[in-house]
Order: structure tokens, then sequence, then C-alpha cells
């Protein structure tokens, strides 16, 4: 096969690039940048200090899409090359330390750095993983480049501005406020993180002394409790299962507006989805708490050790889910740690049935392989070597390779040096394999939980008499749940007397109401839950429609979770209610399709648009609203809009 001396030229530049890491240390970092709301755009300059450990004929700093105005090399304007990717400085480098590289430029970030409104103020936030600080800060792509960060940045007057590390500073001129922040340790490119927005904060202290400031919207301060509930207890304990302080100076968490993901694990600070802001009842349908464990165990796994490649991501998903999982099990119990296991296990071996490339070091594995299997691994390992000797090889793993990068064999020689046994089967089956151990998984489930064992045993695919009597039994939630699922038509009054949970199921699956059941049903409409509310409003409505002014009347103020779903609801109910404000309707419906406004969330616009869509109401506006989504900044905004419009074609 021939190849154009382009393209042998390019491969070869390539494979020098990707080991820049082997001649060039890359240690320090001070970034003077200036933030421009207006213009969706950043500028200003960035200083490095790097050592050259072998000599090299060239190194590079990655910057996408910039305009590069100025390079000095040691103080000395140089030339350079740029190809809108790299910035290369090609020079008989020498053996030497102490080097300093500024670059001065300026870009509009297409991705990495978000210019986003929120209530009319500008919510400005970063996503470094998978989407490259590089497109906003000239950094390193190359995770395995750890950098010393320090940060001035000038943005509006009037916004809080967050980033890594310690607040040194903030200096107001002329042009704005100047915050300066430091950091102490080293990090890779991709855990920068900078949010400019309105907060208020609250900041306590961990037992071991670590400042932990918690972030919210001013007009947020009673959903405060509830979004950050159990955080110090969870950052104690998890500091102390770990065994290894918190690596950073500080650890602050703050909540963006139409984030990419639920959260992101930025070194010091996490930032996350304003989804998660949830008051009291909300905390009962979708709180922060397994998202919160996460991202602080990503802390250590992730941050402090970083996975070489992508043959290892489950070093630092699988042990950011089973440090999230231990922490929940602090808060909800054993029972509750088996069952989250079960449900897991129950995920992998659906997925198993769908697809190939499920090993857990395929680095083109599912998100659920990576988080699910690799925590699995580490509960499974657990159990087979005991706590003292899994707890100190983390210990040694984590102090080993702190700040630095790792593979799977760095973590397995640490417990292999402790263990008095042969684990080359345990690796076989639970890492090196390309399918996830179901059976074993099981197994040891059934072994270690008769919470599990009990949940097994009920079947109830044949309904009979045994069945009702299980709702009868003094059985689990998890348990009766699954009874309701498989015979609702099993529900008595007296089930009703049961947990919140139990009763969300109700709701959820006795969809066709007797009248023996009308009023116990009644009273979901009274439940700390807003799915249990939106379920039982709707089933209601149906089921007794001569009652429809009365369940519209006593739902009317509930807007529920982030995404509105209990007032979409109420709309689209009351729209179809002649009898209940008839006089209302076409207010009723601005309000609807407002929702499917850029100024709300992508969630509260999906929701909108499909409420729209299937009453058949989805007018010009609302469909110039979808079209405007297609450049949306979220990918599953973007990927909603082009399905929906397609439907809405088909159909016209």
């Amino acid at each position: 096969m021939k190849y154009s001396l382009a393209i042998v030229f390019i491969l070869l530049f390539s494979c020098a690039f990707a080991q820049q890491t082997d001649y060039v240390d890359f240690t320090h970092a001070k970034a003077m940048i200036t933030v421009n709301p207006d213009s969706a755009s950043v500028s200003g300059h960035v200083i490095y200090k790097f050592n050259i450990e072998k000599s090299v004929d060239s190194i590079y700093v990655d910057a996408r899409s910039m305009t590069i105005s100025e390079v000095k090399l040691n103080d000395e304007v140089i030339p350079f090359e740029y190809n809108n990717h790299k910035l290369i400085i090609k020079k008989e480098f020498q053996e030497s330390s102490e080097n300093k590289l500024l670059v001065r430029y300026s870009a509009q970030p297409k991705k990495a750095l978000y210019f986003l409104m929120r209530n009319d103020d500008w919510n400005i936030w970063t996503q470094g993983q998978g989407k490259y600080t590089s497109n906003w800060l000239p950094s390193f792509d190359d995770v395995n480049e750890k950098v010393i960060f320090s940060f001035d940045i000038l943005a509006p007057h009037g916004y809080k501005v967050l980033a890594n590390g310690a607040l040194v500073s903030t200096t107001p001129n002329d042009n704005g406020e100047m915050w300066s922040y430091s950091m102490e340790k080293p990090m890779s490119s991709y855990l920068v993180a900078l949010v400019i927005g309105k907060y208020d904060a609250k900041k306590e202290t961990s037992d071991s002394g670590i400042p932990l400031e918690n972030y919210y919207y001013p007009e947020d301060s009673l959903k405060f409790e509830p979004t950050y509930r159990y955080t110090k207890r969870m950052f104690d304990e998890m500091e102390s299962e770990i065994g290894v302080p918190f690596p950073w100076q500080n650890y602050k968490q703050i909540p963006v507006h139409d984030f990419l993901y639920a959260g992101m694990e930025n070194a010091s600070a996490t930032i996350f989805s304003d989804a998660f802001v949830v008051d009291s009842i909300g905390f009962n349908d979708k709180n922060y708490i397994n998202v919160n464990a996460h991202e602080m165990a990503h802390q250590w796994f992730g941050d402090l050790v970083t996975a070489k490649s992508g043959e290892h991501h489950w070093l630092q998903e699988g042990f950011a889910t089973y440090y999230a999982l231990l922490a929940e099990k602090s808060i909800f119990g054993d029972d509750y740690y088996h069952f989250k296991l079960y449900e897991s296990a129950q995920d992998l071996a659906r997925q198993a049935l769908q697809q190939d490339n499920n090993a857990l070091l395929n680095p083109k594995a599912t998100s659920l392989t990576f988080y699910q299997h690799g925590a699995w691994v580490l509960h499974a390992l657990r159990e087979k070597v005991g706590d003292l000797v899994f707890r100190t090889a983390v210990i040694n793993y984590l102090e080993k390779h702190k700040f630095w990068s790792v593979e799977t064999s760095d973590f397995m020689f640490e417990v292999e040096a402790l263990y008095d046994g042969d684990l080359s089967e345990f690796k076989s089956r639970w890492i090196e394999s390309d399918a996830f151990p179901f059976d074993d998984a099981i197994e040891l489930l059934r072994s270690k939980s008769s919470y599990i064992h009990e949940y097994m045993m009920v079947d109830c695919d044949a309904v009979d008499s045994k069945c009702a009597e299980y709702l009868r039994y003094d059985i689990s939630d998890e348990a009766k749940i699954k009874v309701i699922a498989q015979a609702p038509q099993l529900v008595t009054n007296d089930t009703f007397k049961s947990s919140l949970k139990v009763r969300q199921a109700i709701s959820q699956y006795v969809t066709k109401i007797p009248a023996k059941l009308k009023a116990n049903y009644e009273t979901l409409l009274d439940d700390d839950s807003y799915l249990t509310i939106e379920s039982a409003l709707y089933n209601l409505w149906v089921n007794f429609p001569e009652e429809r002014s009365k369940y519209l009347s006593k739902t009317k103020d509930i807007y529920g979770l982030s995404d509105y779903n209990v007032r979409m609801l109420w709309l689209v109910l009351n729209l179809n209610t002649l009898e209940f404000q008839s006089d209302k309707t076409q207010e009723l419906y601005n309000e609807l399709l407002s929702y499917t406004g850029e100024n709300y969330s992508a969630e509260v616009r999906m929701n909108a648009f499909q409420y729209l869509e299937a009453i058949k109401a989805c007018n010009a506006e609302c469909q110039e609203n979808l079209e405007a989504s297609k450049a949306h900044h979220n990918w599953r905004m973007v990927k909603f809009a082009k399905v929906m419009s397609e439907k809405l074609k088909s159909k016209s």
C-alpha cells in the first residue's frame, strides 16, 4: 500500500506529539483571562514553565480554533507554527529546566466554554472532559500532562467567578473585577474549571480541616438543605474510608444552567446540573446524593490518579461509582447497597444481550460497563481479599501514583502484593473477560444478602393466591413494588398503608382504578413525591371524568421537578377539560408554548415540545423554537429536536 509523503509526515508528526510527555514536562501555568460575555469570547495569555527532560526538536501546546497573536520563549518573541489545532515551536531543545513559554491569544469557543443566560443573567461554565479545555485556554489534551494552574480572571461587575483552587484575591477595576485563584498541586487540563454567575454560598469545614463551599442561586436558599443533604457527612466518611487525605486545598460544588451531564469532577470544583437543585419534596424523587458522592470520589479517582488511556477508564468511573455506593450505604443501609448492585447486574446482563464491546478494558465500551461493571469488580474483589487487604491496597495505590497516571495493572499489583493467594482467575473472569460474570455476581449477592434472596423469590408472572399474600407479608419495599408491577390488580386498600416508594409504585402501575380504591388513590395527590402526584393526577383524571375539576383544582399550584413535570401535565389536562377554566384556554396554551423558548432548560423545553406534539398543537412558533433547538449546545437537545422535526413533517 502506498502513502503520500504528506500522509507519512502527518502520521510521524502525530506519533511525535503523542509522546511529548516523554521529553517535556510542563510544570506550572499562570493564566490571565478576560471573559467577554457579550461576544462569547475570551482573550488573554498563559505562561507555562517547563523542563526539557530529553533533547527534542519541537514542543507544542493544544489550542483549538484560536487567534494566536504572540509567542515568547524565555521572554523572547519567537516564530511559531499553528495549524488551528496545535501551536508548535520548532527548535533544538536541550535538557534544561525552568523554561518559560508565553502564549497570547483570543478565542470564540464552540465548545468546552458555554455562555448561557439564566433569568436574564449570565451563567457561564466549562466542561473539559471529552470537550477539550484547549478550545478556550491553550493547554494539553493529553491527560498524562499534569500542571499546577493559577488563574487571573477578569469578568463583569456583579458576578461571582469560581475556579479551581483557593481564591487569592478579588480586585475591581474599570472593566470589571479580577478574580485570582491558585492551585498547589498538578492536574490534567481537562479538569480546569471556570464558572461565572449569580451565586450565594454556605461554607463549612470537614473533620480534617478542608473548607467545603456549597453554592446556590440566591433565590434557591430554601432548596439548599435538601440539595446538599449529607454532603459533609459523605465527605468525612469518604475521606476516612479511602484512607488518603483529600488532595486539594478546598472543595467547591456549583450548580449551573443546562449542564451537559449530571456532574463533572473538576479538581477541587465539581460543576453539576441545576436539575438536582430540589426542594424537600423533590428530594424524594430526584436528589443529588449519588451524583454528589460520585463526583466527590473522583477527586481521588480520576483527579489525584488519572487513567492513562481509555482502556483503563474504569479506574476512574468504576471507583467513583463504587465509593459513591459506599457513601449511600452509610446513609440508607446494607439492603439499599445490595439492591443497587443487583439492579446494576441486571442492567449489565440486558446490555450483554443487545450489543458487543462490553469488555471492561475495551476503550470503546459503554458507560454502563465502565461505571457499573467497574464498581462490581471492586465489590467482588473486596469480598475475595477482605477489608484489610483491599483498603491497604487502595491507600498504597493512591500514595504511590498520586498526581500521576495509572493502568489497571498498577492497582492490581498493590492488591496482589498484599493478598496471600492467587488472583489470576479473578482477573480473568472479572477484568479481562469480554463479558460481565452475571452468574457469579448474583451468587455473591444471594450468599451475602437475605434481602436479595427474598426479592428474587418473589415472582408473580402467573397470578395466584400466593401472589396476593405477598402484599400482606412483611416483605421489603422492593419486593412489594415487584409484585405491584407484575400484578397491579392485587393492590388493596391495605396496600396504601405502605411507604412513599410503594405508594409511588401504586400510582405508576395501577392505571385502572377500581371504585373501591378511589378514596385511597386520591390520597396519593398529597404525597411528598412529584412523580407520584404526576402519575396519580393523570390516572384519576382518566378514570373519573366527572371529578376532573376537583383534581385539577387541587394540583393547580404544583410545578414539580426541574422539568415542570406536574405543571405541564396539569396544563394539558386543563386544556382538555372543558368544564374547568374554559375562559383561560388561550392563556394556558400560551404558558405551555412559552416553555419551548430558549430561556428555559433543555429538559423543560423537551417536555413542552412532547406535550404540544401529543395534543397536535405545535404551531408555527413552536416549530420555530424546535428548529432553533437544533443549534443547542446540548447534544441531547439537538438529537431530540431533529427527531421531533421529522416526526412533525411525517404527520403534516
